[in-house]
């Protein structure tokens, strides 16, 4: 979904545009183009690189991949036209360099842009945005200081909603629980939150928020970006009811005390073609106009210090204390923690 700018954003994404490219000779900017495979929607990103063609002259040509990226990568081979790879969630981007279609970037732009635990240790992967997990609830309820532990405790029994645990989203957070605090409280702890399942664990997030509405939950995890959606959806419609109904709490582990983030981000794939403009894409993307253009269309948080979330966002939510877990560890467990989920049953 995206949105139209506010009118300081417009003013940002105008000279952002200009750039450079009335400098560049129009031969050049037909010449020069970047291949991008990305798993998001193309809708959420197309703005910025609008920005990044105007800026540079570089075409980009979007491919779209539902699903299966790595394995078409792979089966393209050095074939592939790919120059940068796209997607959400940590684990994605670690199974892409895990698979061989990735190659390493020393770029100080990148490193200086991102801090260390947001990109890979080899230079492989980067990213470029951040999604909390946080709780939806109902909004005379008194959370303060709220865990991700209370919500196995007894007094939410019938009370929880949320999402399938086998989404990427919610294995995620069960391996940060894991690598927290090992794989018995893990356990423990969803066997404690299905036993307070207020319905199947199913749906999206945003159905976290209308179920609340509807009276049949009072409290769910979610992610950040859905409450801007929502909370901006023309008054009257579904989407703005659901997000009118509820508040929102940034919960935190008990053991570091930081709020569990993934990310959407993004590689230079291992046979770039034009390897040279897939970093200057990269490169762009980090950079603040960019970032502050990503924070407003699509309401996640920026990985660049000093850069302004959107005001729904920070009205809504704020900025949260990020759970200090590097994403590697996190992702380290991410079949440990899918194979618990069965375990327990805790989709069925």
């Amino acid at each position: 979904m995206t949105r139209c700018l506010s009118a300081p954003r417009r003013a940002l994404f105008a000279l952002v545009l200009s750039g450079t490219a009335a400098a560049l000779p129009a031969a050049v900017q037909a010449a020069e183009e970047v291949t991008l495979y990305t798993t998001r929607e193309a809708g959420l990103v197309q703005p910025l690189l609008s920005a990044f063609t105007a800026r540079t002259g570089v075409k980009v040509n979007t491919v779209f991949v539902k699903d299966g990226l790595l394995e078409r990568v792979k089966a393209e081979g050095a074939r592939s036209p790919a120059d940068v790879l796209m997607t959400v969630d940590v684990g994605n981007l670690i199974d892409l360099v895990d698979g061989g279609v990735t190659q390493p970037v020393q770029s100080q732009a990148l490193q200086s842009a991102i801090p260390a635990p947001l990109r890979g240790s080899d230079n492989q992967w980067f990213a470029l945005s951040m999604r909390a997990r946080v709780l939806y609830a109902e909004p005379k309820l008194k959370l303060a200081n709220f865990r991700y532990e209370d919500l196995a405790a007894p007094r939410w029994k019938g009370k929880v909603c949320i999402r399938a645990g086998q989404h990427p989203y919610n294995t995620a957070l069960v391996a940060a629980l894991i690598a927290h605090d090992g794989e018995a409280k893990a356990e423990e702890w969803l066997r404690g939150v299905k036993a307070n399942l207020a319905r199947k664990a199913t749906g999206g997030d945003r159905d976290v928020a209308r179920d609340i509405l509807g009276g049949i939950c009072d409290v769910g995890l979610a992610n950040s970006y859905y409450v801007g959606h929502m909370k901006a959806s023309k008054e009257g419609t579904d989407a703005r009811k659901w997000g009118d109904a509820i508040q929102v709490v940034r919960p935190t582990f008990s053991k570091s005390g930081g709020t569990h983030v993934n990310i959407s981000g993004a590689a230079v794939a291992r046979h770039a073609p034009q390897r040279a403009n897939a970093v200057k894409l990269l490169e762009f993307l980090v950079s603040e106009p960019a970032q502050a253009l990503y924070a407003e269309a699509n309401y996640e948080y920026p990985v660049r210090a000093g850069v302004a979330i959107d005001p729904i966002i920070a009205q809504s939510i704020g900025t949260p204390k990020i759970d200090s877990l590097p994403l590697t560890e996190i992702a380290k467990h991410r079949k440990q923690a899918s194979a618990l989920i069965d375990k327990v049953g805790f989709d069925r």
